[in-house]
């Protein structure tokens, strides 16, 4: 691992800078695969948080662990939100003689 607080912080920026100017770069086309994509990839993070809070018997992994766990879930389940949301602009709309007990 790191041991130099500015390797650190400067791998940081760095990573901030290129997620950045990719995300900026994509179509809006294609943000609802994009959207599933990380969704996947939280999910990845969720089993890394959760080996992680149990690794060990120390408070500080499990508290951390527990922490990233929170964190990647809300991320999975906003990302499955906005994925609907963007996918329900693509249907059509209902008719009102479709709708189960309407008047036929």
């Amino acid at each position: 691992m790191l041991d130099d607080p500015a390797a650190a912080l400067t791998i940081l920026v760095l990573a901030i800078f290129v997620g950045f100017e990719v995300i900026s770069k994509v179509p809006p086309l294609l943000h609802t695969p994009l959207m599933s994509g990380s969704n996947a990839i939280s999910g990845v993070t969720i089993v890394g948080a959760i080996l992680a809070a149990g690794a060990e018997d120390r408070t500080v992994s499990t508290l951390l662990g527990f922490v990233a766990c929170v964190f990647a879930m809300i991320n999975v389940v906003g990302g499955f939100l906005v994925t609907d949301r963007m996918l329900g602009m693509f249907r059509r709309p209902r008719r009102p003689d479709d709708q189960p007990g309407g008047e036929r």
